[in-house]
């Protein structure tokens, strides 16, 4: 279960290990089923990578740098990933991305100048077979700044699926653990335009709740939360060891962060 609340827990987001070694191609993509639906947001297929069941099996080790291509209902960016900075956290993430643990998800918690979280799956199966494949915690080697992505946690060593973006200079967040793993090389506008009138999820606010996102997937969300933004696809577009990092993005002339409450943390339940 994964809930962002407005408390001074300590919350992250969870990445995955993957099943094929660092040599191997990328896992073909699923077809959609003849019975694929299409949703208030995006198409979400009806099946997925079963690889997804067997979370102990994905344990590729990642690139040293590699960049993922999100195309999602409102645009498209790209998060350019560095694995010395957070190395468990970036293997995690770069299996889930070739396994398509994203396609389909939401951005759930969308909170301005705070963060835009995400990685609960859309298939409650999925979501079944991950809820305890924890990994352990990376020292926080880079600040939780504007555009950097991180893992949600639910205390020490609990990371999973979900991740968050931050929307403002979150350095708060380092001495609690967070460890960025990457940064937005491309298309910070789209994540800063994502849909977030729902606000924080329950309790604290009207948003979704995490553990229901977790059983009911995507029709929950259709049916009471037709707004959100989604996913339409998360994949690989480079794995260079010997890339440049990208350059970090500049903030907007003249906007500040939004102040939010010295407690509100990316949480996962």
């Amino acid at each position: 279960m994964k809930r962002i609340a407005i408390t001074a827990f300590v919350s992250a987001l969870g990445l995955m290990l993957a099943t094929q070694t660092a040599g191997q191609a990328p896992p073909a993509k699923p077809k959609p089923a003849a019975g694929t639906a299409k949703s208030g947001t995006a198409t979400v297929r009806s099946v997925y990578d079963r690889a997804l069941l067997k979370p102990a099996l994905l344990s590729a080790k990642a690139p040293e740098t590699f960049d993922v291509k999100f195309v999602t209902t409102k645009g498209d960016f790209t998060i350019a990933v560095t694995r010395a900075w957070a190395p468990l956290g970036a293997d995690r993430f770069y299996n889930l991305v070739r396994h398509h643990f994203y396609d389909g998800a939401a951005f759930f918690r969308v909170l301005p100048g705070f963060v835009v979280q995400f990685g609960i799956s859309p298939h409650p199966a999925v979501s079944s077979a991950w809820t305890n494949a924890n990994i352990k915690d990376d020292s926080v080697a880079q600040s939780n700044k504007k555009g950097y992505i991180t893992f949600a946690t639910g205390g020490p060593n609990t990371r999973t699926t979900q991740v968050f973006i931050n929307l403002a200079d979150n350095a708060r967040l380092d001495p609690m653990g967070f460890s960025p793993f990457g940064q937005v090389a491309d298309g910070m506008s789209v994540i800063e335009s994502l849909y977030g009138g729902y606000g924080e999820g329950a309790p604290s606010g009207a948003g979704p709740k995490q553990d229901v996102i977790e059983s009911r997937g995507k029709a929950y969300l259709d049916a009471d939360f037709p707004k959100l933004d989604s996913i339409k696809s998360a994949t690989l577009v480079g794995a260079t060891a010997g890339a440049a990092p990208v350059k970090k993005p500049a903030a907007a002339a003249g906007t500040k962060p939004v102040a939010k409450p010295a407690g509100a943390v990316p949480q996962k339940q």
